[in-house]
């Protein structure tokens, strides 16, 4: 980049919008999957929609590619910065600008943290119900571009059922307002393509949300089982008999001993093979008949033991040492490496032994955390990145388990999205066709692949798309 344009970022965001010192730019290398790292030319933080703009006009005239960041959570590679490239960050962008209890939707800047969000709206007894296990630190933006889930994505759905609007800036600077919630809107769906498509169709500054009304009664269970079989089983029986949970969660031994062994010890047995926390809301009488219910799947699937949480500190505990778990098992080992795939939940028990024994056949760690109501499968690979063959291994395992599960009749993703890290896997999932369809839609936003390049479509797949033969002329 021209230093004349270099200069131009600091006058459009000023001096504590733009980084540029090398050692400052260290922690832009790369998201949560740190085994791939660049290091960025800039990173630009714009404070506004307008300073957004700005900054974007002025590297699309420069021809730089762009990188969208939220709070760099994401654990497929999808913020990874690419060579010679600028990271434009939304996280100064940290305004609630509107909370309307009466319609129940909230207009808040794209750096704006999940949990922060709940927080702003707690007072009129409503709340955000995504809440990936980030959710302290991740940001409503990098929500919308992962599509995030989250435990009680169960009940509630991922980012894209709650996203009613945005504000997006493209490529070139233009301004696209799509805040505007309508019941029914016309045309095409661009809010809902947009969720989900990892930085490469723009940058979203602004995002209406969903506000979900808090319900009256939370029941959070904890069964306690001897090895994974009977949690998985469990699983199944419980969605079968329809009994709604808002939340299925399960955590093996090593996961157990990480957390218990840490600050976000939740009182989970240590000698268990497993845990199922289990969460059901509604009334009083309707909560009651579901834990009774709950109750007796567990114990005719084996459970040890079957607690409720005796009151709200003890539930806030139990979710802790879940949503933690990531965090914990840096006591295992320096890196972890996130696996995320989607299987049928009736093939829990079998997939799930045949993630331990890839891991196993290659001599690797695992540790299984996952939202089991889902069938979003996270095995957790733990690892020395320093150490060459260990990293080879580890992306070995990665690509069987993901291929396990798409021959399982699984999917590729179910939160984390695509990013870098399955690249490889999407022809294993989309055939040529689909693959080329999707390049065609990205170029409609993007012509020039200069947002977020070579994330999430194979780079093949899309310059066969653009060496094509023009249709032929109508007869």
């Amino acid at each position: 980049m021209r230093p004349s344009a270099e200069r131009d970022l600091w006058d459009i965001c000023g001096p504590r919008g733009v980084i540029a010192n090398p050692t400052s730019l260290l922690p832009y290398e790369s998201d949560g999957l740190a085994m791939l790292h660049v290091k960025p030319e800039l990173v630009v933080l714009p404070r506004n929609t307008r300073q957004a703009s700005d900054v974007m006009r002025l590297l699309h005239r420069e021809g730089v590619p762009v990188v969208g960041r939220g709070a760099g959570t994401g654990l497929s590679g999808g913020a990874t910065p690419v060579e010679g490239g600028v990271v434009v960050s939304t996280a100064r962008m940290r305004d609630v600008l509107e909370v309307n209890a009466e319609d129940r939707y909230a207009r808040v800047q794209a750096g704006v943290v999940n949990v922060d969000l709940s927080g702003a709206c707690a007072r009129h007894g409503l709340f955000y119900a995504p809440d990936p296990s980030s959710q302290m630190a991740c940001t409503i933006g990098g929500n919308v571009a992962e599509n995030s889930g989250g435990p009680h994505c169960f009940k509630y759905g991922a980012t894209t059922q709650h996203v009613l609007g945005l504000v997006i800036v493209g490529h070139d600077g233009e301004v696209i307002d799509l805040s505007e919630p309508k019941v029914d809107p016309l045309g095409y769906d661009l809010v809902g393509l947009f969720v989900g498509s990892e930085g490469t169709f723009g940058l979203a500054t602004e995002v209406t949300v969903r506000l979900t009304p808090r319900p009256e009664v939370v029941e959070v269970l904890l069964g306690v089982f001897a090895s994974l079989d009977g949690a998985c089983d469990s699983v199944t029986d419980v969605i079968a008999e329809r009994l709604d949970p808002s939340a299925l969660e399960i955590l093996d031994r090593l996961t157990i001993e990480a957390v218990e062994d840490s600050v976000f010890a939740a009182g989970y047995p240590k000698d268990a093979g497993a845990v199922l926390l289990m969460e059901t809301e509604g009334s009083e009488v309707e909560v009651a008949a579901n834990v009774r219910a709950i109750r007796a799947i567990l114990e005719k699937h084996g459970a040890l033991s079957v607690r409720t949480a005796r009151d709200e500190a003890e539930r806030k505990k139990l979710w802790a040492g879940r949503k933690g778990a990531f965090g914990a098992m840096g006591r295992v080992a320096p890196d972890l490496y996130v696996a995320d795939a989607v299987v049928p939940r009736t093939k829990l028990r079998e997939l799930v032994r045949r993630t331990v024994e890839i891991a196993s056949e290659r001599d690797l760690r695992l540790a299984t955390v996952f939202h089991a109501g889902d069938g979003n499968l996270h095995p957790n690979i733990c690892y020395d990145r320093r150490d060459a063959d260990e990293v080879k291994r580890v992306l070995e395992a990665g690509h069987e388990i993901l291929k396990t599960c798409i021959e399982a009749g699984g999917s590729l993703t179910g939160e984390h999205g695509v990013g870098l890290e399955k690249l490889e896997e999407m022809e294993l999932l989309f055939a040529p066709e689909d693959l080329a369809t999707m390049c065609v839609v990205r170029d409609v936003w993007d012509p020039d692949r200069r947002m977020n390049p070579g994330k999430l479509i194979p780079l093949r797949a899309c310059r066969e798309v653009r060496t094509l033969p023009p249709p032929a002329e109508p007869a």
